[in-house]
């Protein structure tokens, strides 16, 4: 089915009012939700919205918990989320990053104990969007154990995803967003909701032997998710791990957490600081349009830069709408009935 992106964010932020978010928060969670699906990562978006629900019944995440500064000077800022929605604590952290970096030319911000932060591309987004460059290491503690090591078959990584944006003068930015398993855990789930197989490659039974059925990942014993190109993404999400949970304080994965925390290290750095104002933004034009001169492998080949995907099917999910499978969409509207939302917002996101 296919949904006004409007009208399901009208949705999906008046379930998180009626699960206790301010209006404030409310509108940004749901907002960055609905960015992901438009910008074609599904499995950042509203399916997340019963799991959310679910964690604030629970108290493994907590309506209207804001940003706690625990240190900072004229560079660096450590925040605890207090398990607020990771949503609303990193609009606030990128924000602090943001103005550091103007003002010094670099900034780090450590972000530890936050809920899910969805789709960490739309940070680096934000940062590119503001004319800096910014890299993101994010972790997941507790509940975000899902990735085997290499040679092992235990689940003992988190999903560990790196971003990177460079703002592009006259064109798309630049905008890196990878998890360092070889499937985001997210589109496990939008695979088991619509009953198909994940390729090759991505995830093994709990004895070791590859599968493509995402219910066998989800089923008990649990499966797990394997790493990226074997050792590359393995050494690639070990790294990103002690960035984002031993520098920020937050912590590494580890057993004994049965709820998802996640800390982000990101690093933010301004052209300008560089002395490379006027020869930065023609200097990465001119690249990219030297690497989109490749001879093509085909007539129809399309040579793409990171994040131009995501720009294309932005631009046509606005116009023609979100699609949504038939499950997602029931979890989504479960999730607003349990909170007495109003049956005629429900409707209305659904076209009729």
């Amino acid at each position: 089915m296919k949904f006004d992106p409007r009208k399901l964010q009208d949705l999906v932020t008046e379930v998180f009012l009626a699960v206790g978010c301010g209006e404030t928060e409310a509108e940004c969670v749901a907002d960055h939700l609905v960015q992901a699906n438009l910008a074609g990562h599904d499995s950042h978006g509203v399916i997340r919205v019963s799991h959310y629900v679910q964690w604030v019944n629970e108290e493994k995440v907590f309506a209207n918990r804001t940003a706690q500064v625990v240190f900072e000077n004229d560079i660096i800022t450590i925040i605890d989320g207090q398990l607020g929605f990771g949503q609303a604590i990193g609009v606030d952290a990128m924000q602090r990053g943001i103005d550091k970096c103007r003002n010094q030319g670099i900034s780090a911000v450590a972000v530890r104990n936050a809920g899910h932060m969805g789709r960490i591309g739309h940070w680096a987004e934000i940062a590119a969007d503001a004319g800096l460059v910014s890299l993101h290491f994010v972790n997941t503690s507790g509940l975000g154990m899902l990735v085997a090591p290499v040679g092992g078959i235990s689940r003992r990584l988190s999903a560990n995803p790196v971003a990177v944006g460079i703002p592009v003068d006259g064109g798309p930015n630049i905008i890196f967003d990878i998890s360092t398993s070889s499937v985001a855990e997210g589109k496990l789930k939008v695979a088991y909701n619509k009953g198909v197989t994940v390729p090759d490659g991505c995830i093994i039974d709990p004895e070791g032997n590859p599968t493509n059925d995402p219910a066998v990942f989800y089923g008990l014993p649990r499966g797990a998710i394997l790493p990226f190109g074997g050792h590359k993404g393995y050494g690639l999400g070990i790294v990103a791990e002690i960035l984002a949970g031993a520098l920020t304080g937050g912590g590494c994965s580890k057993p004994g957490i049965d709820r998802l925390e996640q800390g982000m290290l990101a690093m933010l750095l301004d052209p300008k600081a560089f002395q490379v104002e006027q020869f930065f933004g023609p200097e990465v034009r001119q690249y990219i349009d030297w690497v989109k001169s490749s001879d093509k492998v085909s007539p129809d080949a399309d040579i793409l830069m990171p994040g131009e995907i995501e720009h294309r099917n932005r631009q046509q999910r606005m116009a023609e709408g979100i699609d949504l499978d038939d499950t997602t969409w029931k979890q989504l509207t479960d999730a607003a009935r349990s909170l007495e939302v109003n049956e005629a917002s429900i409707q209305s996101a659904n076209g009729r």
